[in-house]
């Protein structure tokens, strides 16, 4: 049985950190699993007693969201639009123990494809806090998971929070998974998507990102241009073009076929527009 430290204060959790050799320990919906049938042998650093990384904060011109905060705690809190993309990605995750349970943070750690609050964080345009000794530094979601189980958290850091910057204008959000059944799924495909608006309805800003296509969820760059100042109705969806997925790279597995999730990404991101589309004034109901 390897070293066990659950600290309770954040200077005692990075100055164990700063040893190196700790395996980080939050929700535990990724970490137990995956040692069932053994005792773990690590060195372990059970994070549970910050309760400094807990909750959602508004700041003036972003939100917080501490490491500890649990996808319930995501689905239960009074949040304005630009959440609800992420909000019904929160209901996707696992059941309802899983969701009390699991943390949206340790959910970016693990950095599965597959990972259902990576999409819509990207559409969000959210930033990672990582705390050490040495001081506090902030990434984008992009640059933080950089592929299949791969983030750039240093050995001696901490994930601290997630920080959303507040949007400059009107906003709505969605989340659409593909997957062999209705829950309890890895995901196939998944989209999210999240576009602001002015006051004539047209599009002032898009983010759109696939799950399970690649290594780790993608941003669509060519389509979030072609969809800037189109209003914000039914004709959305038919911009989708295939031209809009170069920057996916799905494979082949047990779930589908790599021609498969390219055109069921393709399908997704067309029904999500549709869904946002029902949201504007003009639009479908």
């Amino acid at each position: 049985m390897g070293c066990y430290l659950r600290p309770q204060r954040l200077e005692e959790a990075v100055g164990a950190l700063a040893d190196g050799g700790y395996t980080v320990l939050a929700g535990g919906t990724d970490f137990y699993p995956a040692r069932v049938g053994r005792a773990p042998d690590e060195a372990v650093l059970d994070i549970t007693a910050l309760d400094d990384l807990r909750g959602i904060a508004e700041l003036g011109d972003s939100y917080r969201i501490g490491a500890l905060t649990t996808w319930s705690e995501v689905i239960a809190a009074s949040l304005p639009p630009m959440f609800d993309g992420l909000k019904l990605a929160a209901r996707e995750v696992g059941g309802v123990q899983i969701q009390n349970a699991g943390t949206l943070c340790g959910n970016l750690c693990n950095a599965s494809p597959a990972a259902d609050g990576v999409p819509p964080l990207l559409t969000l345009a959210a930033e990672v806090e990582l705390q050490s000794q040495t001081g506090s530094r902030r990434l984008p979601l992009a640059d933080f998971v950089l592929g299949n189980r791969r983030t750039a958290r240093r050995p001696d850091e901490l994930v601290t929070a997630v920080y959303l910057p507040k949007p400059a204008g009107d906003v709505c959000s969605d989340f659409v998974k593909l997957g062999a059944r209705t829950y309890l799924v890895i995901s196939i495909v998944m989209v999210a998507s999240l576009l602001e608006r002015d006051a004539d309805g047209r599009i002032t800003a898009a983010r759109l990102a696939v799950g399970s296509c690649a290594a780790q969820a993608q941003r669509l760059p060519a389509l979030e241009q072609a969809l800037l100042g189109k209003p914000l109705d039914n004709a959305l969806p038919g911009l989708v073009d295939a031209v809009h997925l170069q920057p996916l790279s799905p494979i082949d597995d047990v779930r589908g076929s790599a021609e498969y999730r390219m055109e069921a990404a393709a399908q997704l991101l067309r029904r999500s527009l549709e869904r946002l589309a029902g949201t504007s004034p003009g639009g479908a109901p």
